[in-house]
């Protein structure tokens, strides 16, 4: 395996790579949006059924309707990203399949039939069903959206911090051991509340940046501001707790991706009493020297900001990017290896699974093949690092990270000041004579987006070279297919998806610029 490892063409790893990441960013433009308007639609669809008045079932089907369109485009990305697994990194699909598929079989059987279902119930059944069986269908709509991103993130979570499993070498796959442990992973909890919870800031900013263009243009006045209350409440409640969300997931990656901390930071050097970096000037175009040490040029910090952040505790030990390739000692007193070393147990691993199946292959005795097994296993959480040529593939592109961390955490305290000022004016002003305030909760949709996607850059990017953290690299994971076919279906998706998109925009602004359809009037 790792004698065929030497022979890929590195234009198919770059260009698989773009592939998948490109599916994906589309695929994220579509799901927040889902998700946060899921929550929207439930909470005025309850207003109408505890208090009778028609206005607030106007205002449930309005935004239901464009809920409805986003829907439909999440799921026809959605699909395409999945067949990507099998057609681009079948080596991946065989080497962890038993666990990765299973709880994306799971998505599909059983959360995307229940939102699927009760969708149509909720679109067609409002003078077919009683409204408490209505307001239930509604409900379980985004349930079922929210349950499928709970699997789709267990299963991203299990290639960030791979448990619950056991390789067997007779397959040549790992195979899952413990389906809990996948599932209740820490990492998979806490990477699930602050992923859906960012989801519902998208949605809160929708449905904020839609009002105030009504009240700009002084039409559907009412719908627009409750609208706008139930969506500033609701974003502020979901800002707040991403932050908190967020902290608890920084603790976690501090633990089982120290690299990707390290890169966000820009700590070349760690230590304890660490400062959180406020700003600095990494240069966003080349890769800084981490090597001789240091700290960027210009830098700012928050006294013991970072050690906090990592460890709850304003003198935890953080390690740097030099320590992690050099090895380190944990404040437990566990020894953390080189990368050099980490390279060199890898490389075993994969000898010795060579060997083990030689011997297997020529019917050697059962205690032999025990003790290669042995060997194997002991060396087998270091199997990725045998596929790594130089250490510098163990460093994530750090301005990328450095930055969309920046982005994301920047954008998220401005979602927060956004929802407190406009829920202010609309309880103690009129929110109508501050115009210019209206234009930013127009502009500030893009923002939400933005703010999402540098999360997912920062989560992706900042593991890299690991498409399975210390099992296996990008490199190792993709399909024996030509590069040209890659690029080629590369440029198709890129079409495809743009005029979706184009097509899902037009369709909205369509039905904003109509607006809701009373029955109360």
């Amino acid at each position: 395996m790792y004698n065929q490892l030497m022979s890929v063409d590195p234009s198919l790893i770059d260009w698989s790579r773009a592939q998948f990441a490109l599916t994906a960013i589309y695929h994220w433009l579509f799901v927040p949006l889902t998700l946060g308007l899921a929550v929207v639609m439930g909470i005025m669809e309850t207003c109408y059924y505890r208090t009778k008045n028609v206005f607030w079932k106007d205002v449930a089907k309005f935004w239901q309707r464009l809920f409805g369109i986003n829907f439909a485009m999440g799921v026809a990305t959605g699909i395409i990203l999945e067949f990507e697994f099998g057609t681009n990194w079948s080596n991946y699909s065989w080497f962890v399949g038993d666990i990765f598929g299973a709880p994306l079989a799971i998505e599909g059987i059983l959360a995307f039939f229940l939102e699927s279902t009760f969708v149509a119930v909720m679109f067609f059944g409002w003078k077919k069903v009683s409204p408490g069986f209505h307001l239930a269908s509604t409900w379980l709509t985004g349930l079922g959206a929210t349950i499928s991103a709970w699997w789709i993130l267990v299963a991203n979570a299990w290639m960030q911090y791979p448990v619950g499993c056991e390789f067997n070498p007779d397959t040549v796959r790992n195979e899952m051991t413990s389906f809990a442990d996948v599932a209740l992973s820490p990492f998979a909890i806490d990477k699930f509340f602050h992923t859906v919870i960012s989801s519902w800031i998208v949605g809160a900013v929708f449905v904020v940046a839609v009002s105030s263009w009504y009240l700009i243009k002084k039409r559907d006045q009412e719908l627009a501001r409750a609208s706008m209350k139930i969506g500033a409440v609701f974003g502020l409640v979901a800002s707040v707790l991403a932050a908190f969300t967020g902290d608890l997931s920084a603790v976690k990656v501090a633990k089982v991706q120290p690299m990707k901390l390290a890169a966000m930071e820009a700590l070349y050097d760690g230590g304890t009493g660490v400062s959180l970096t406020a700003i600095a000037a990494v240069n966003p175009f080349e890769q800084p020297d981490y090597a001789k040490g240091g700290e960027p040029p210009l830098r700012i910090g928050i006294p013991n900001g970072l050690s906090i952040l990592a460890t709850h505790d304003p003198q935890g030990y953080v390690p740097g990017i030099n320590d992690i390739l050099n090895g380190y000692v944990r404040p437990d007193g566990t020894k953390e290896l080189s990368v050099e070393e980490k390279m060199e147990k890898g490389r075993t691993a994969i000898n010795t699974l060579a060997l083990y199946r030689e011997r297997k292959a020529a019917s050697a005795d059962s205690n032999e093949l025990a003790k290669l097994n042995t060997t194997l296993q002991a060396n087998m959480p270091y199997f990725g690092y045998g596929y790594i040529k130089d250490r510098a593939e163990l460093v994530p592109y750090i301005p990328l990270c450095f930055y969309a961390f920046r982005v994301m955490v920047g954008l998220g305290a401005y979602f927060i000041l956004l929802f407190a000022v406009i829920l202010f004016l609309l309880y103690r002003k009129d929110i109508q004579k501050y115009g210019y305030l209206l234009w930013i909760g127009v502009f500030s949709l893009p923002l939400a987006y933005i703010a999402s996607e540098a999360g997912w850059i920062v989560a992706e990017m900042g593991r890299q070279p690991w498409v399975i953290q210390d099992l296996m690299p990008t490199s190792a994971a993709v399909s024996d297919i030509s590069s040209g076919s890659v690029a080629l279906t590369f440029f198709i998706f890129l079409a495809l998806f743009t005029a979706l998109l184009i097509v899902e925009i037009n369709i909205l602004l369509k039905q904003i610029k109509k607006g809701p359809e009373y029955t109360s009037r």
